[in-house]
């Protein structure tokens, strides 16, 4: 073996830093995405061309991840909400809730800490609409059992803001 494998590392790899007028422009971006950079470089009083420098080295440090748009769930005929707590036992259960990405209800699977294993957000038509996912859900085998909270009002709903408090 050539390669030292005892050395301590001294430095962790560097995140992308983004300043203040970044931060703007990621919030005026999460708030609509539709705008110009004209329209935004008024907001932070650049350039189109430097507004859209900065947009383009977001995108490639990841630190915006994809341009995307919200759909209202009543509107597109998915109004039932729910949260999902899945526990279950098996190595490879984990891999098969992954699988849930392909299915239209499923907006949100997470890995969590604490009384479940997932915690899945739903968006479906109906009541039934979530009996139908339980029970694709409970066909994987190793679900012990689920809890489903239903959403009866949303106060707010929405992504990671990149201002710091």
């Amino acid at each position: 073996m050539d390669k030292d494998t005892n050395s301590i590392q001294q430095k962790r790899p560097s995140e992308p830093s983004i300043d203040d007028t970044d931060r703007k422009l990621l919030t005026a971006l999460t708030e609509d995405s539709s705008q110009s950079y004209s329209e935004l470089g008024a907001i932070v009083y650049l350039s189109a061309p430097a507004v859209h420098e900065r947009v383009k080295k977001m995108k490639a440090a990841g630190i915006i991840a994809k341009n995307t748009i919200r759909l209202d769930g009543p509107k597109i005929g998915r109004p039932f909400l729910a949260f999902i707590h899945v526990n279950y036992t098996g190595a490879d259960a984990r891999e098969k809730f992954a699988g849930l990405h392909k299915d239209a209800d499923v907006e949100e699977i997470h890995s969590v800490a604490g009384d479940s294993c997932l915690l899945i957000k739903a968006r479906c038509k109906d009541a039934n609409g979530l009996d139908e996912l339980l029970i694709r859900m409970r066909g994987f085998g190793e679900v012990t059992n689920t809890r489903s909270h239903i959403v009866l009002t949303t106060l707010l709903e929405r992504g990671p803001q990149p201002v710091l408090d």
